[in-house]
């Protein structure tokens, strides 16, 4: 999934042709075939790390926004926001780890990938979940707004936080139990390439891990489209929030869309490795770029700067920490 679009492999230019070159061209040649592929590797790992911080600083400020004024604090939409906010900043951080120790050591300890992958598949899994609690909650503001105050309450609102993060574990921990019972003692202290696939690698864990990707996938578009097309007949009324609140459904669902490539990736994968074959390692890493980075990219888009209140307070913080507004403007639907 996450893990699984890193990969370590370097390109490497060769042909016949090389057989027959003398022994010191032959290792010039070698040279410069590693030298590129050092500089290859080190540009793919600064790229990333310099897109984590930049994503992890603009969601840093998101958090920060939220915790400095109590009126975000009472509207369940910016509750669910900066959850996945959060979650994004956990998700970003164990996947660009991931990503650099696939580069700088190859191989890890069983024990300790598990404790980098176990967050990064729980975050990765939340997202969606994160993000159809939030389309509803557009939903229920837009087309039942009289019943709003009494459905999306604050306490209402972390538990349904709590549920998205129990529907996460209960497809996930499940897999651990297997690793457990089906693999010696001697495995979980062994060194492989850190990836869901190499950690856990029993045919029911992968039969499993089908059937959840395929349920969540329903659930999440169902809610997603059911939203987005309640909404949009309401939004024919002309009213201003309820076409806010359809272009945020359809933001969410360019979002969702983006994290399901993850779902899609072993069978695009194979596709474009027909299509661009010895490109494999070029490949993952675009792979890396549109399920880890992309979709991260999105939420400060949606709220950061869609939202009037928000982008307001998110602007000043952004560019000085010492800045204190006060509160005015209204919530976007």
């Amino acid at each position: 999934m996450i893990v699984n679009c890193i990969s370590f492999a370097f390109e490497r230019s060769s042909s016949d042709a090389d057989m027959n070159f003398t022994p010191g061209n032959n290792n010039l040649t070698m040279t410069m075939n590693y030298r590129d592929a050092f500089v290859l590797a080190v540009g793919k790992n600064v790229t990333v790390i310099v897109l984590a911080i930049t994503i992890n600083y603009i969601n840093a400020t998101l958090v920060h926004t939220f915790n400095k004024h109590h009126i975000f604090k009472l509207n369940p939409r910016y509750i669910l926001f900066i959850h996945l906010t959060f979650n994004d900043m956990i998700q970003l951080t164990t996947s660009i780890s991931l990503f650099v120790f696939s580069y700088a050591f190859h191989t890890i300890y069983v024990s300790l990938c598990c404790l980098l992958i176990l967050p990064a598949i729980l975050t990765t899994r939340n997202t969606p979940l994160n993000l159809a609690f939030m389309a509803a909650e557009c939903y229920i503001a837009v087309c039942i707004p009289l019943r709003y105050n009494n459905i999306c309450t604050v306490k209402r609102t972390y538990i349904v936080i709590g549920i998205i993060w129990t529907m996460s574990s209960l497809s996930v921990l499940p897999d651990v139990f297997i690793l457990l019972a089906t693999e010696p003692l001697e495995f979980l202290n062994s060194r492989v390439f850190c990836s869901r696939d190499s950690v856990f690698r029993s045919p029911y864990t992968v039969k499993k891990r089908d059937v959840s990707h395929i349920l969540f996938l329903v659930v999440v578009w169902l809610t997603l489209f059911y939203s987005y097309f309640r909404i949009l007949f309401v939004a024919k009324a002309a009213n201003a929030d309820a076409k806010k609140a359809r272009n945020t459904i359809l933001l969410h669902g360019f979002q969702v869309l983006l994290c399901m490539t993850s779902y899609v990736r072993p069978m695009l994968s194979q596709v474009l490795t027909y299509l661009f074959p010895g490109s494999l390692a070029s490949i993952n890493f675009v792979m890396f770029i549109i399920n880890q980075i992309l979709p991260r990219f999105v939420s400060p888009i949606v709220y950061g700067l869609r939202d009037k209140t928000f982008r307001k307070y998110f602007k000043s913080y952004l560019c000085t920490v010492n800045r204190h507004p006060k509160i005015e403007g209204t919530l976007i639907n």
